[in-house]
């Protein structure tokens, strides 16, 4: 028996031939052009580059799935070439077949926008120098359509900057096998992110933004004007700029260039877990393996196993010489003598490593445990039957010896786990220069003691609202199990770095560089949310003025642009909304303000540790324009954000710092040792608790920076 889901053929002879329909053909050619939206990015870029644009700016939602918009300030498309716009093979670059072979362009067939109008819904606003104004047009399956459904689908005259302004929402919302593949919206950002990193260190001149949709800063922001090198060390770290070497490689013949290329690599002191590799063939961003291949084995008699380069290659050759219609994405190219090409440009490469190789440098810290011990000590030692440090170690090795042969399993120096009675941190590494500050750090492990004997448990509030339900859940579903278990069972070693809030701490044989700000921001939110409609209260005596306290943040903000609305209208504003709300701030959030506009109480969210009040009038002046007063959800979790933002540590930076006395350095020194102290006995401890830290904590906030068994392999090879 016949299963019900397979074919069935007729016996009398083969299946007829027929025509597809257009609306198929043209779905079917958009999914092998835009694959997921950082390949629609790609092709929207390349086309506002060829326009001429110098600032590019992105706005994604979702991964792009939401939403993608790219907007430039090129040279624009005319009214008249609207109509035409999505339809497929419609491009201004190529008239003839023989176009092809002196392309300089990126695009050329005309299909970008076609295929994207079959899987999207696209929308674009343009605006030519010599135009009045600019049009809007809406576009699906490659023709215009009505932006609402009985209006005209003709192009719509509308306010618009010079330029182009192309909207992508709803990405593959008529597949929905392609739309269930892309569900990770974190990996299609990535992919997003990647490929304007490479467009913008190529296209160095050109400034490019990158942001998620409702972020107020971008996560990718170049300037214009500026070199590749410093687009590499903006975009990539100093880490790569300081090891990078340039190379110049090409060929002329007849006083001509055939081919050069410009060539940016890192020196044999650099190593990276994987090969960045940026290739540029005639500016467009291209792949090619047997180039990649070339490239990799110049490194691999140079970088230890597991090491890998960082190279940014750019050729630029004669367009007759090269194939740019191999690939349906433009992904790849081939051109004339691509192996001796790579060769000679191998060849510079191998050249200059070899120069710099004399200089490598192994970066190393003299000074670890205080003062080294003087020969004389170590013989006062020896008299008085104290071992030394090496006889210490060499007791060690003896132990492990000693285990192994009795049975029980050695374990390697490497894996050990480094402990004291005393849990030093860096602060105790340093000489003592002063008595007193011996008390003062014995004073100090007793108020840690305290605290920790006094601390209370942080009760989850009972809250039968639908928003903070689903707001604490999501928590819960975004919860990174390795980063939490790191933070629940860390070590603290110090405070590396106070202004820029790095601190260090240790788990297993690990050492970690976190950015203790984020991580803060990230907890106050979270406790925000715990106790959310149950907040302790933070009195203020005298209760200040709000209309004051804004003030002072509003005449500290450069007013913008985009508002017609003088400082003292904005402050009005502001005061206004808080104070027709106050109700549900003092019933949700604690935050009472009086009916005569005075501030007599904020929430208070970690027992025995304030934050900053110079940051009140910041914190108050941002609730009006940051948070979301229209939708609950959105409401509640805008404001636990502003309020956690406000209890990070930290300094204001609402105006400069005036000229400093001798007594104003004195007060600076003390409020930095309490914040320090706050930052290590209650800030990490806290964190151990209560943090469910989400893996985005990852992207740029938490960094190993050492491993123990690592360490060893590299001492080894010295």
């Amino acid at each position: 028996m016949n299963n019900v889901n397979e074919p069935v053929y007729e016996p009398s002879g083969p299946a007829p031939i027929r025509r597809l329909q257009e609306s198929l053909i043209n779905r079917i050619a958009a999914g092998e052009i835009i694959h997921r939206p950082a390949s629609a990015l790609k092709e929207l870029l390349e086309n506002s580059l060829d326009a001429g644009a110098t600032a590019i700016r992105v706005t994604v939602k979702d991964g792009g799935l939401k939403l993608l918009q790219i907007q430039d300030n090129g040279c624009g498309i005319r009214q008249s070439d609207l109509p035409i716009l999505a339809e497929r093979f419609t491009t201004s670059k190529l008239s003839t077949f023989s176009d092809l072979s002196k392309l300089t362009t990126y695009g050329f067939r005309g299909e970008a926008l076609a295929s994207i109008s079959h899987v999207a819904h696209l929308s674009v606003v343009t605006k030519t120098k010599t135009s009045a104004c600019a049009h809007k047009a809406h576009y699906s399956d490659g023709k215009l359509v009505p932006a609402q459904p009985g209006q005209s689908e003709e192009p719509k005259p509308c306010a618009g900057n010079d330029g182009t302004t192309i909207t992508i929402e709803n990405l593959f919302f008529n597949t929905p096998t392609r739309l269930s593949a892309l569900r990770n919206t974190s990996d299609e950002y990535a992919r997003i992110l990647d490929v304007l990193t490479k467009y913008a260190i190529h296209n160095a001149k050109v400034s490019f933004s990158c942001k998620k949709a409702g972020s107020s800063s971008p996560d990718l922001s170049t300037p214009s004007a500026s070199t590749t090198r410093q687009a590499i060390k903006m975009l990539y770290g100093h880490s790569i700029e300081k090891d990078l070497l340039q190379a110049t490689v090409n060929e002329s013949a007849n006083n001509s260039k055939v081919w050069s290329s410009e060539v940016y690599f890192t020196s044999a002191n650099y190593q990276a877990k994987k090969m960045i590799f940026l290739l540029f063939i005639n500016s467009r961003l291209v792949e090619s393996s047997r180039i990649k291949r070339a490239i990799e084995n110049v490194y691999s008699g140079i970088l230890p196993k597991g090491a890998a380069p960082f190279v940014y290659l750019s050729i630029k050759i004669d367009p007759r010489s090269v194939d740019v219609n191999v690939h349906p994405t433009k992904k790849e190219v081939h051109f004339l003598d691509e192996e001796e090409i790579t060769t000679q440009i191998c060849d510079s490469l191998q050249a200059k490593i070899a120069e710099g190789s004399h200089s490598r440098v192994f970066e190393y810290q003299t000074l670890l445990t205080g003062e080294i011990e003087a020969p004389s000590q170590r013989n006062d030692k020896k008299r008085k039957g104290v071992p030394t440090e090496s006889e210490t170690a060499i007791d060690e090795d003896q132990d492990d010896t000693q285990a192994s042969g009795s049975g029980i399993k050695k374990v390697q120096p490497r894996h050990k786990v480094r402990t004291s009675l005393k849990d030093r941190t860096l602060d105790s590494m340093f000489p003592v220069a002063n008595p007193s500050q011996i008390d003062g750090e014995t004073s100090s492990l007793k108020s840690k003691e305290k605290t920790e004997v006094r601390s209370k448990d942080i009760k989850e509030s009972e809250c039968f609202l639908t928003s903070v339900t689903r707001l604490r859940s999501r928590i819960a579903k975004g919860k990174h199990k390795l980063l939490t278990e790191i933070l629940e069972k860390h070590t603290f070693v110090g405070i590396a770095d106070i202004n820029r809030c790095l601190s260090l701490i240790q788990y297993s044989t690990k050492l970690y560089l976190v950015n203790h700000a984020a991580l803060a921001e990230e907890l106050f939110y979270q406790l925000g949310l715990r106790q959310f409609g149950d907040f302790s209260r933070l009195k203020l005596e005298p209760p200040p003025s709000l209309h004051e306290l804004i003030k002072i943040a509003v005449d500290a903000e450069e007013t913008s642009e985009e508002t017609t609305l003088s400082k003292s209208e904005i402050v009005d504003r502001i005061v206004g909304i808080l104070q027709s709300r106050r109700p549900m701030l003092s019933e949700y959030f604690s935050l009472n303000i009086s009916e005569d506009g005075l501030v007599q109480s904020l929430p208070l969210l970690l027992r025995d540790y304030t934050p900053n009040l110079d940051k009140l009038p910041l914190f108050l002046m941002r609730l009006g324009p940051q948070v979301n007063w229209m939708s609950e959800t959105e409401c509640f979790e805008s404001f636990l954000r502003e309020l956690a933002y406000f209890y990070i540590p930290g300094p204001t930076i609402i105006e400069p710092i005036p000229n400093i006395s001798g007594d104003d350095i004195e007060e600076d020194e003390a409020g930095s040792k309490a914040e320090r102290w706050q930052i290590q006995h209650i800030l990490f401890p806290t964190m151990r608790r209560y943090l469910a830290a989400p893996k985005s904590l990852l992207d740029r906030d938490v960094v190993q920076v050492a491993n123990l068994p690592d360490l060893y392999k590299v001492f080894e090879r010295c």
